[in-house]
């Protein structure tokens, strides 16, 4: 292929992408506003007018937010590829680093200048979703100190556990000979289980409170659940959600027998004991279907196709060339190939995100299933439906885009599948 050939097919995939997510924004806006004035048939006994409006205008309000990020990400990407913005913050690091540092230190500076700047142009649109578009629809809870303290902790989290893994990356794409590719992969699979393992007791407790949950009847009934459902976990905990946001949530964590069970303070606020069983339940047929393990298995085999790809990639002028960027002659291009493609892929990818979302729906059938098995169905029909009401999750999508986006299946599908159970 030729540097050409290769701009003209990413400006193509680039161009066919951003009109289609606009399409696909467009009918979800039309419908959610064409039917705001009207609650669903299927819910009008359970669901009032003004959640069901309150919904329709919060959806309205992140789709017009999610075009303008869609715009801003799409002028950066353009940026950062066609229009020479890479070429040139390599350009200078060259001059400037790398006599000093050398190859792989300069190399490093690339990936960290990148962030950097990268950080910079999306801290001003995450401070508006937070303290404008969250906060006008009575989600955000956050103070501007908290935010800062969040930032400053990412920061340094992703400092403290990207760089080394960025470095022995490099390392290895110099070092490894033609197949680093697979060395690469296995340090990658290696540093995602590490964090699995270390993210509810190291990096999770640096960004929330975690304290155990002290009601005794509810963890009498969560414990029976689990015991019936033999598994097992290493605690029951509640987070302190509402320092942050008024969304609400449960969820698993960690890995083999470091596994935890997490309750948003806020979940515990609005569901019923009975609730919440059904709500544990449905997590836990994620893990009696091997859910996660299967996403797991998953990611780690699209990473290894990544890495092959890109040790073949790396070695090719034109990767370079068609996506803006001379290539060194007188450095590695190892830091430069792995931007390139970070930038490029999800362009290509972006239209089989389809199937791993209709796969995900798929799963949250067979998990519902599960629950309705093991605990009440008309005990997960009400948390579901609060649960939509608090999120202010829209009971009227538009039906292509919840095919190409939503990862779990809209409330009248889910509700209709646990009709069906029962």
């Amino acid at each position: 292929m030729s540097s050409t050939t290769l701009t003209l097919v990413f400006a193509g995939f680039l161009l066919a992408s951003l009109l289609v997510r606009l399409w696909l924004a467009s009918r979800q806006i039309r419908h959610v506003a064409l039917h705001r004035d009207a609650v669903p048939a299927a819910f009008t006994a359970t669901v009032s007018l003004a959640a069901h409006q309150r919904a329709a205008d919060y959806t309205l309000a992140k789709l017009r937010f999610g075009l303008v990020s869609l715009a801003l990400g799409s002028a950066v990407l353009l940026g950062w590829t066609l229009l020479g913005g890479l070429n040139a913050l390599n350009g200078w690091l060259l001059a400037a680093a790398q006599p000093a540092l050398g190859d792989l230190g300069y190399q490093l500076a690339l990936l960290a200048a990148f962030a950097v700047i990268g950080g910079l142009i999306e801290l001003p649109m995450d401070a508006w979703s937070t303290f404008r578009l969250e906060a006008r629809h009575g989600f955000n809870r956050m103070t501007p100190a908290l935010w800062l303290a969040d930032q400053a902790k990412g920061v340094a989290v992703a400092v403290l556990l990207g760089g080394p893994i960025a470095l022995l990356i490099l390392w290895l794409m110099g070092a490894a000979g033609p197949s680093w590719w697979l060395w690469a992969w296995g340090a990658w699979v290696g540093f995602n289980l590490a964090v699995l393992v270390l993210y509810p007791t190291v990096i999770a407790p640096l960004f929330n409170k975690f304290q155990p949950l002290e009601d005794g009847a509810l963890k009498a009934r969560v414990e029976a659940l689990m015991a019936r459902c033999g598994f097992a976990a290493k605690g029951l905990f509640v987070m302190d959600g509402s320092r942050r946001s008024a969304h609400a949530n449960a969820y698993f964590t960690g890995f083999g027998a470091a596994k935890r069970v997490v309750f948003f303070d806020t979940l515990l606020s609005r569901l019923s004991p009975p609730e919440v069983e059904a709500v544990l339940a449905h997590e836990l047929g994620h893990f009696k279907h091997r859910h996660v393990i299967k996403r797991i298995v998953g990611m780690f085999a699209i990473s290894l196709a990544g890495f092959a790809l890109l040790g073949g990639l790396s070695q090719q002028v034109w990767f370079y060339g068609g996506l803006g960027v001379a290539p060194n002659l007188a450095a590695p291009n190892d830091a430069l190939a792995l931007l390139l493609f970070l930038l490029a892929g999800p362009v290509f990818s972006f239209f089989v995100a389809p199937l791993f979302a209709g796969l995900s729906r798929k799963q949250e059938f067979e998990a519902d299933a599960y629950a309705c098995r093991h605990t009440s169905a008309s005990d997960l029909r009400a948390a579901l439906l609060k649960l939509y009401e608090d999120n202010a999750s829209t009971l009227t999508p538009d039906r292509l885009y919840v095919r190409f986006y939503y990862s779990h299946p809209p409330a009248g599908e889910r509700l209709a599948a646990m009709g069906a159970l029962a």
